[in-house]
C-alpha cells in the first residue's frame, strides 16, 4: 500500500549555477551543428572553473568542410551563452575567460554501429535504461515539488534579466519540501533559497523581503503558512557565485533535469548529446508515453522504462507500473504503448521531430513539464497520443 501522508523534498538550480552553465554551452554547440547537419552527430561536454572554460568531446558532420568552419564558432557560442546568463564577474566574464575548445571528430568504432546500412537499421547510440514519468499532481502532469521549484527559479531569473531585481545574480538553488495528504499535494513545509546577491551588505532578511513577492507569485494559493520554514541565503553572504565559486560540469544535475527524484533515473545525463544518443531522445519518450497514458486517464501515476543495447534499433523492453492507480492492467499499457509509437532511434528523432536545434533551451529549469513550442521544442510533452492509446488499450 502507497504511503498516503508524508513529506516530499525536491531541488532546482538556475541558469547560472556552475553546472548549469556547462549544460548551457554544450547544447548550444549541439544546436549549432543541428543547424548546419540535422544528422549531426554530437556528443559535447563542457567544464568551468575561474576565468576558465574547456570544452571538450565528439562530433560529427556529413560535410568535413563544415565541420572545420564550425570548429572555428565554438569560442563566440561559449561566449553568448556566457553573456546571456548573466556573468560579468571579474573571475568570470563573458569577455575575458578563456575557451579551450578540445573537440574531435566521432569515433568510426561507435558510428558503424549506429549508422544504418544496407539490410541494417540504424542502432540506439549506447546501450543503456530509460525512464518516463508522469503524474496527476500539476497541470503539466509532473510531480509538484520539482515543478515548483523550478517555477521560482525561473521567476527570480525573469525579474533579473529584465533589470526589476538586478541586485540578483545569476547563481541561485530552490529546495521545497511539500507535505501530502491523502496522496496529494497540500502545502510546503519548508522553502530554501540561496540566491547570489550584487549588493555585499545585503542580508539574508534582505534578501527574503527581495524574493518572497515573487516565491508567493507562483506556488498555489495557501501552500504557504505561517508554519513553513523559510531558509534564505542561510550561510549569509553569496556574492561570488558561478564557476568562480564552484566549478562546473555537464550532466551533473540529472536529477534536476528530470523528476527530482520522484521516479527513477537511468543514470544518463541529456545536455550535449545528439538524439541519436537513447540517453536523451528515449528519455523523452518515455516522458511523452508516460504523460499520454495519464491524460488518456489510463492512470494517474505512470512509470515507464525503456532499453537499449548499442547498435541495436528496437529496444530491448518496455515496462510500465502505474503504481496501482492503473484503469486497465500494465501489460495492456505496454502492448499499447509499443503499438503507438516507433520506439528505434530514428522512429523517436521522427516522431517527436528532434533533429532540429531545439536543445539550448532545455539546459535550465527542467526538460520535463514545458509547454510544447510552435518550433517544436518541448515536443515530447505533447498530449496528441491519447486516443491512439485508448483506441489500443
Amino acid at each position: 500500500m502507497a504511503r498516503k501522508d508524508y513529506t516530499f523534498t525536491s531541488e532546482s538550480v538556475s541558469e547560472g549555477h556552475p553546472d548549469k552553465v556547462c549544460d548551457r554551452i554544450s547544447d548550444a554547440v549541439l544546436d549549432a551543428l543541428l543547424t548546419e547537419e540535422a544528422e549531426a552527430r554530437v556528443a559535447c561536454e563542457t567544464f568551468a572553473t575561474t576565468n576558465r572554460v574547456v570544452i571538450g568531446g565528439e562530433v560529427g558532420l556529413a560535410d568535413k568542410a563544415k565541420l572545420k568552419d564550425y570548429m572555428e564558432r565554438i569560442d563566440q557560442i561559449a561566449r553568448d551563452c556566457i553573456r546571456d546568463i548573466g556573468y560579468e564577474q571579474d573571475k568570470f566574464h563573458w569577455q575575458t575567460c578563456e575557451v579551450t575548445n578540445l573537440l574531435h571528430e566521432q569515433s568510426a568504432h561507435i558510428a558503424q554501429g549506429v549508422n544504418a546500412s544496407e539490410g541494417k537499421e540504424e542502432g540506439a547510440g549506447d546501450q543503456g535504461i530509460m525512464f518516463g514519468y508522469a503524474v496527476d499532481e500539476t497541470e503539466e502532469l509532473m510531480p509538484a515539488p520539482i515543478h515548483f521549484a523550478h517555477m521560482i527559479l525561473r521567476r527570480l531569473a525573469e525579474v533579473r534579466k529584465d533589470g526589476t531585481e538586478p541586485v540578483l545574480g545569476p547563481d541561485a538553488k530552490s529546495q521545497i519540501s511539500v507535505r501530502y495528504r491523502d496522496g496529494k499535494p497540500v502545502g510546503i513545509s519548508s522553502l530554501v533559497l540561496s540566491t547570489q546577491h550584487i549588493d555585499p551588505d545585503l542580508t539574508s532578511d534582505d534578501i527574503r523581503a527581495i524574493v518572497a513577492p515573487y516565491i508567493e507569485e507562483v506556488l498555489p494559493g495557501g501552500w504557504l503558512t505561517p508554519e513553513t520554514v523559510w531558509h534564505v541565503n542561510p550561510t549569509g553572504k553569496f556574492v561570488i557565485g558561478g564557476p568562480d565559486g564552484d566549478a562546473g560540469l555537464t550532466g551533473r544535475k540529472i536529477i534536476v533535469d528530470t523528476y527530482g527524484g520522484a521516479a527513477p533515473h537511468g543514470g544518463g545525463a541529456f545536455s550535449g548529446k545528439d538524439p541519436t544518443k537513447v540517453d536523451r531522445s528515449a528519455a523523452y519518450a518515455a516522458r511523452y508515453l508516460a504523460k499520454n497514458v495519464v491524460a488518456a486517464g489510463l492512470a494517474t501515476r505512470c512509470t515507464i522504462q525503456l532499453s537499449y543495447a548499442i547498435g541495436v534499433a528496437r529496444p530491448l523492453s518496455i515496462y510500465v507500473d502505474t503504481h496501482g492507480t492503473g484503469e486497465v492492467r500494465s501489460s495492456q499499457i505496454e502492448k499499447a504503448v509499443a503499438a503507438s509509437m516507433d520506439l528505434t532511434p530514428r522512429g523517436i528523432r521522427e516522431h517527436l521531430q528532434l533533429n532540429r536545434p531545439i536543445f539550448q533551451r532545455t539546459a535550465a529549469y527542467g526538460h520535463f513539464g514545458r509547454a510544447p513550442e510552435a518550433d517544436g521544442g518541448f515536443s515530447w510533452e505533447k498530449t496528441d497520443l491519447v486516443e491512439r492509446l485508448k483506441a489500443e488499450v
